[in-house]
């Protein structure tokens, strides 16, 4: 992929997100917390909150990343229908962290048995990957989801030959 269009999609990814807060880590550094809130664009019933480092004056962001995702709305059958519920999920957000192909991503994954949507936020490293994650998540007991993940079959743990 051309450098211009990693830049114009990571533009475009995070014009969804609003910044809600910032807080500076000292008054003789750069860095600052910044906490972002992203709704989840298949189930508006749910928002994220994600709070990650941001190194202003250098080329890369340091992977440190925090994530809390609470149900703020509505979560519906119509909703979860639509989802990816395979065991990798689906990323729902993803922004630059630097000039150096390094993002942070949330990826959406469903729990068919415990009925309920994981978030998993990490930092990637095209070259060497990263170890910095967190997870937060959002049961889907009590709202009107319940009866269509009821419904779905849990599949059988398949034995490792």
């Amino acid at each position: 992929m051309k450098p211009i269009v990693i830049l114009l999609l990571a533009i475009s990814m995070s014009a969804c997100t609003e910044d809600v807060g910032k807080v500076s880590l000292g008054l003789f550094t750069t860095k600052d917390v910044v906490i972002k809130a992203e709704q989840d664009p298949k189930i508006p019933g749910v928002t994220c909150h994600i709070s990650h480092i941001e190194a202003n004056l250098d080329f890369s962001d340091p992977s440190d990343m925090s994530i809390a995702c609470r149900q703020t709305g509505p979560i519906l059958p119509e909703h979860l229908a639509q989802i990816d519920l395979s065991k990798n999920g689906e990323v729902i957000f993803r922004e630059s962290k630097s000039i150096l192909l390094k993002s942070l991503k949330v990826r959406r994954i469903y729990d068919n048995k415990a009925k309920t949507l994981m978030y998993l936020s990490y930092s990637t490293k095209e070259t060497n990957g990263s170890h910095h994650h967190a997870l937060s998540t959002v049961p889907l007991y009590n709202t009107q989801a319940w009866t269509w993940a009821d419904k779905q079959k849990v599949k059988p743990i398949e034995l490792m030959n």
